[in-house]
């Protein structure tokens, strides 16, 4: 699917990799694209797009990703200006980490991983990923069925394209109960949807990067990050979100790739 003059929506595009997946699009000719995020720099980033790509093409929304109603009037507000968006990348996601059980040194008693911070966890990055790509896939079945179309042929060329962000730890790591979880639920998610998405022409793939030089990541701490994560990465250093970025877009045009793909600079987990 060629990505020049598509329209397309990020989430988590503020920063990280949902930030150089904006770029990277932007180079690649995309004719528009809503960037949406909570942060408070999301119009900063969005402008710093335009004036790299020399054109308006990046468009800011600022919301809650698992706020259905934000959901879809970023859907319609963008789709109304352009055309309707044929990629999406639900780049947002949170880590709460924490032991999934430990002992209080001055009681004894077991303090397990607190329920409420998982199902947040869960919200942002696995429940509002699939519907923001569902959100998707849908407005290109109604117009499909609005045009008297059912059955995608390959003749029509693909309709649309999703990449979900998984994470080396879907694989399991230790403090990383809740986001590990959910970095897994994506490729159940991933591989359903392609199943049925495909009726419609839609491709869905997961990519799971390794450590990236991103905030989530910086925020773990130099000293964590060089005694933990560099010492079992073949690379030697983090992964730079340019590196994934081009990745994903690598994912969304060919059509060929289908499943998942590990961008893991070799990362491997200590035992």
């Amino acid at each position: 699917m060629e990505i020049a003059g598509k329209v397309a929506v990020i989430t988590g595009a503020a920063s990280g990799i949902g930030r150089a997946v904006a770029a990277e699009l932007a180079r690649r000719n995309v004719r528009a694209m809503a960037l949406v995020d909570m942060g408070e720099n999301i119009d900063a980033v969005a402008a710093e797009v335009n004036a790299v790509a020399g054109r308006p093409v990046a468009y800011p929304y600022r919301g809650d990703t698992t706020d259905e109603a934000f959901r879809a009037s970023v859907f319609d507000s963008i789709s109304s200006q352009f055309d309707t968006v044929r990629m999406c990348v639900p780049a947002a996601g949170i880590t709460r980490d924490d032991l999934a059980v430990r002992i209080d040194k001055i009681t004894g008693k077991a303090r397990i991983y607190p329920v409420d911070r998982f199902k947040q966890v869960l919200d942002v990055n696995l429940v509002a990923p699939v519907y923001w790509a569902l959100e998707m896939i849908g407005r290109i079945a109604e117009n499909r069925a609005a045009c008297g179309l059912k059955r995608w042929q390959p003749s029509e060329g693909m309709q649309g394209s999703i990449v979900f962000i998984g994470s080396v730890s879907s694989q399991g790591n230790r403090g990383q109960i809740s986001y590990a979880s959910t970095k897994a639920g994506l490729e159940g998610a991933a591989a359903t949807i392609m199943k049925e998405a495909i009726f419609y022409g839609v491709r869905c793939g997961l990519i799971h990067p390794g450590f990236t030089d991103t905030p989530m990541v910086r925020a773990m701490g130099d000293d964590y990050i060089s005694k933990h994560i560099l010492p079992f990465t073949q690379l030697s250093r983090l992964i730079r979100p340019e590196e994934i970025a081009d990745a994903i877009c690598f994912m969304l045009a060919n059509s060929a790739v289908s499943g998942e793909l590990w961008a893991d600079a070799g990362w491997h987990a200590p035992a």
